[in-house]
């Protein structure tokens, strides 16, 4: 086999332009002497993968070579298999939802969550800041009846009891939501019935959240975004189609600053979803800017 530097460069070559335009990372020290692993994350972090993504690919490159029976360059690891995501059925799985959720909406209260939903957009989520616990319980509780009688389907973010008890559809939660829930917790909220989302930023994040397996994983921030602080940079184009191909066994959402003039090349990768906040609450006609995303879903699939 070729050694680990002439291994590294011939990815390098295959994938540089794919993925160009990422800052590369310092090598993570790693304790690994197989050269398809050291090959793959010397150039994963030369590609401007973090440590942890790097690590991931760096497994996953050695676990299709292992599998296919050589190394391929020119084949980026898609397989779940090399990436050790459950099987399918997957024994850990929350309640399912649609494959294709359609245009996603992100929305601050309760008010929102009714207007947009009367508006016809089929997802919407209620992301809803408060320290005050009473306050967030009202405003659950509101959201749930402000898409009574429409077809949307209601996501909770981060406040997943009190989705359970006001009867949401579900409930959506970050990485560190998601780490900081316990075993008894975790079985709590997959016992209720309610659907769970999870964000992610990258494979490492893709990885921890199929080990719980959500009804859907949201894919982001695609684009930069100012209206939360990330702490990884934005993703791109390439690389939302790579991670599409590798958890196309759940319904994707895309997210993170996706304007209309954008929608053709995100849904060309294959996700089922975009999430937008900007592209409504900030519209001049918000109902209207509804009407045209949808219609840029439909006629983009």
């Amino acid at each position: 086999m070729q050694d680990t530097d002439a291994l590294a460069t011939e990815i390098l070559r295959q994938h540089g332009a794919t993925f160009a335009g990422f800052e590369a990372q310092p090598v993570p020290a790693s304790d690994a002497t197989d050269p398809v692993y050291l090959a793959a994350l010397q150039a994963c972090s030369a590609l401007g993968f973090i440590a942890h993504d790097a690590q991931t690919l760096a497994r996953a490159w050695q676990a299709q070579t292992a599998r296919t029976g050589g190394f391929n360059a020119s084949h980026w690891p898609d397989d779940p298999r090399d990436f050790g995501l459950q099987p399918l059925p997957r024994a850990q799985a929350f309640a399912p939802c649609p494959q294709a959720l359609g245009l996603y909406a992100v929305l601050p209260d309760a008010a929102w969550v009714g207007r947009m939903a009367r508006a016809g957009v089929p997802t919407v989520q209620l992301r809803f800041k408060s320290d005050d616990t009473a306050a967030i319980a009202r405003e659950v509780r509101a959201a749930v009846e402000a898409v009574r009688g429409t077809d949307a389907l209601l996501f909770i973010n981060d406040h997943w009891r009190e989705a359970i008890a006001a009867g949401a559809y579900g409930a959506h939660l970050g990485q560190e939501d998601l780490d900081a829930l316990s075993a008894a917790e975790l079985q709590e909220l997959r016992a209720s019935g309610l659907r769970l989302g999870v964000s992610t930023h990258g494979y490492a994040e893709m990885l921890r959240a199929d080990a719980v397996g959500p009804s859907y994983i949201a894919l982001g921030a695609v684009f930069p975004t100012t209206l939360k602080r990330m702490a990884t940079a934005p993703q791109g184009v390439a690389r939302l189609a790579a991670y599409v191909r590798l958890m196309r066994g759940y319904p994707l959402v895309a997210i993170g600053g996706i304007a209309l003039e954008q929608f053709p090349e995100i849904l060309a990768t294959g996700v089922g979803s975009i999430a937008v906040v900007r592209a409504l609450v900030n519209a001049n006609d918000p109902e209207a800017a509804a009407t045209t995303l949808m219609r840029a879903m439909r006629s983009s699939t």
